[in-house]
């Protein structure tokens, strides 16, 4: 047969012209696109991640808390996270003595305040640690064990105006102290450490389990963790007691009365048990964190034996907030029979000890140079290093995956002024997400 050569001619000519062309990175996003130029890094990207879709176990009105609840299993779903290796942990400062937080006031001033758990309190400013101390409380803090010391902070919704922050430390007998200092004026780095008044002071039956967290939702009420006490499997039953402030979430108005008013919308405003409850039934809540966009509440609940979980309220969450310790660890049933009609709120994610130890509870991404991040929520584990993503999906579901390995003893997420985020090294280095 005779080849027309036309023909194949003009074929070629329209596959060609079919052919998709490379379209070129537009010059305001080429420089966002290259590499860094910070060229310390740290945490890898898990070699084999997972993820797992997790229901929302809340028990409905009615149901026994006896029986065990469903245990969470691994399902394989499409991918919704960025591709973690396109990011990576830059160091941003070092040398830190045991840090354990930070904060950042929100005065436009671009500063942050790292805690360093022996009692002082850095400050953070212009990509330089400053030298000496923004407070220095080592006369005040005991840390005679691991888990005491200087262990929150919190700046007042109107710092730019008042200088109010708040702290959680232990003192010298292994109380937990809830205080309030005063920078004057606001824009300086130093505070008056003659300003503290106390709002709070628990004694701690115990050394450990102090929780530590002092966050303002976004209703600019002063939300604070408290651990069960301490020892192991809550000996006192202080969790599920509403005659304690050990084991709970206390909810405090600090614009009125002195040294603080209770929220008229607390539980037990009105009786029924302490009126600075608003959550009970947690172990150690080791950092919780309100999502700056929605107002939703995340928290890490260390576990006894088994289980580490992540907790969530979503915002406006009212009425009888029992996150079910010690009946349960996690969903599995740890010690004691609830009755039959306890309301509990179960995990929305939990992990077994086969995969780390203790759970550090984050943050969500809200931040402007990741935009692709927005709403997953950060956190990670003290022992093994990790990082996880955890988001929900439109069916209620959610999705959990590995994200980064290798980040050093995972001690506190946080967020600047502009909602990036900033994960701690407990060995003294702090690393923001930054991408490649």
């Amino acid at each position: 047969m005779k080849l027309n050569y036309w023909y194949v001619f003009l074929l070629l000519l329209i596959l060609v012209a079919c052919q998709p062309k490379a379209t070129p990175i537009p010059s305001e996003l080429s420089s966002s696109l290259s590499p860094l130029s910070t060229p310390t890094t740290a945490g890898n990207v898990a070699s084999t991640p997972f993820e797992i879709a997790v229901p929302v176990p809340t028990m409905e009105e009615g149901t026994s808390a006896a029986e065990p609840l469903p245990t969470i299993a691994a399902q394989p779903i499409l991918l919704a996270f960025p591709d973690a290796a396109g990011y990576r942990w830059v160091k941003v400062a070092q040398g830190l003595r045991a840090p354990v937080g930070l904060g950042y006031p929100p005065d436009g001033s671009g500063r942050l305040l790292i805690l360093e758990q022996e009692g002082k309190i850095r400050l953070w400013q212009g990509g330089d640690l400053v030298s000496g101390a923004f407070l220095d409380l080592r006369e005040r803090v005991g840390s005679r064990g691991s888990e005491q010391g200087l262990l929150g902070i919190a700046f007042h919704p109107q710092y730019a105006q008042n200088g109010y922050f708040y702290v959680n430390y232990t003192d010298r007998n292994g109380d937990t102290v809830i205080a309030r200092f005063q920078v004057n004026p606001p824009s300086a780095n130093v505070a008056d450490p003659a300003s503290e008044k106390i709002l709070l002071r628990v004694a701690q039956p115990y050394a450990n389990h102090n929780g530590g967290a002092v966050v303002f939702g976004l209703d600019g009420t002063l939300y604070l963790g408290l651990g069960d006490g301490g020892s192991a499997g809550d000996p006192q039953n202080n969790a599920q007691s509403l005659n304690t402030m050990l084991g709970k979430i206390l909810r405090l108005d600090v614009d009125s009365g002195d040294p603080y008013a209770i929220p008229a919308s607390n539980p037990y405003a009105n009786g029924g048990g302490l009126p600075e409850i608003w959550a009970y039934g947690l172990r150690n809540p080791w950092r919780m964190s309100f999502d700056r966009q929605t107002g939703d509440l995340y928290i890490g609940d260390v576990g006894q034996n088994l289980w580490e979980e992540i907790d969530y309220l979503p915002n406006a969450a009212s009425g009888d907030l029992n996150f079910g310790w010690k009946y349960l660890e996690g969903t599995h049933p740890y010690q004691g029979t609830p009755p039959a009609d306890l309301k509990l709120i179960a995990p929305i994610y939990e992990y077994g000890h086969d995969q780390g130890c203790s759970v550090t509870g984050g943050v969500v991404y809200r931040g402007r140079n990741l935009p692709e991040w927005s709403g997953v929520y950060l956190f990670g584990d003290y022992c093994a290093g990790w990082v996880d993503g955890l988001r929900r999906l439109p069916d209620g579901t959610w999705q959990v995956q590995r994200l980064f390995r290798d980040l050093g003893r995972i001690s506190s997420f946080g967020e600047d002024e502009q909602g990036e985020v900033y994960v701690i090294d407990h060995g003294g280095t702090v690393y923001r997400l930054e991408r490649r």
